[in-house]
């Protein structure tokens, strides 16, 4: 093992345990908040549905890649490539659909003064657990047309019928997989990237003009006060720019594995890129987050009046 593949272990196993780190906390955090704590908004659902994808994309992409990064790469069969494929693509395409969802639902909050946005908030919480099972049915489904050309290392027959990934293969067929890469995984990712995106584009565009409304009534020497809406709508911006960043990179390098000769390095910074988003997203909900701080005080406070 070269000093090379040491730096990259090294840093896929600093990746993974730091984000299986902030999104157990947070797991953690609104299950025990659910049975003792207050009463959890309808939103932290989403993001707890959030943490438990992105836990699953950690740890079916960080383990594997940093066993491989270590040398270790023929330590899954046929079954456990198969597997561990199939996890972190339903897991990835269920943290894309739980993301727009997120961006959807914070974009209708901000308008809920208005009698038609009132409505349209109270039909997104009725049908939000059926969106989410349909995601959930979707990728289940979607991703095991897949299985069928992922193998085991040892099965690889050779350079000009499969693509390497290091501790899996996949054989090519251009014609399938084009299909399948287009038609069934691309064109749901493009439209939840582009609602993604217009819904964060409304969200400036609402908050730009409150601003302009606030600064307007008490002057331009007033210290702008911003409410928990504000906040929270701040932070899933945030999390929408990395997510949309870090896929859009992750896609362009996958795409390429898939259809060129894909080097060693690719392989790695394109697995470090699928794994940046869940990694990062815990621990910007916990900073940026008021209801986080909030439910960990409450928590705190209730443990503390049990002890004594």
């Amino acid at each position: 093992m070269t000093s090379n593949d040491l730096v990259l272990g090294l840093l896929f196993l600093f990746q993974t345990g730091f984000g299986a780190l902030g999104n157990s906390f947070l797991l953690g955090l609104y299950s025990i908040t659910f049975f003792i704590g207050p009463r959890l908004k309808f939103i932290d659902m989403i993001l707890f549905h959030l943490a438990f994808v992105n836990d699953l994309v950690i740890v079916s992409k960080g383990i594997p890649q940093t066993m491989a990064a270590f040398g270790l790469n023929n330590f899954l069969d046929d079954m456990g490539c198969k597997f561990v494929f199939y996890l972190h693509r339903v897991a990835r395409g269920l943290s894309l659909c739980t993301t727009c969802l997120l961006s959807i639902f914070q974009a209708i909050i901000l308008n809920t003064r208005s009698s038609r946005w009132a409505d349209l908030k109270a039909r997104a919480l009725k049908y939000t657990v059926s969106f989410c099972f349909l995601c959930w049915v979707f990728h289940l489904v979607a991703y095991y047309l897949a299985l069928l050309n992922v193998n085991g290392p040892n099965r690889r027959k050779n350079i000009t019928e499969s693509n390497y990934f290091i501790y899996c293969s996949a054989t090519i067929d251009a014609v399938f997989n084009v299909a399948l890469y287009v038609f069934i995984i691309s064109l749901p990712d493009v439209l939840c990237v582009a609602i993604m995106v217009g819904t964060s584009g409304y969200m400036v565009f609402v908050l730009y003009r409150h601003h302009q409304r606030v600064k307007y009534i008490h002057g331009n020497n007033l210290t702008p006060t911003f409410s928990p809406e504000t906040r929270a709508t701040q932070s899933i911006l945030l999390l929408v720019t990395m997510f949309v960043s870090f896929y859009s990179l992750n896609s362009i390098l996958t795409l390429h594995i898939q259809l060129g000769k894909p080097t060693s390095w690719l392989v790695h910074i394109s697995a470090f890129l699928a794994s940046c988003f869940p990694t990062c997203s815990p621990f910007v909900l916990i900073v940026s987050d008021s209801q986080v701080p909030r439910y960990f005080l409450a928590l705190w406070g209730r443990i503390k009046l049990r002890v004594l």
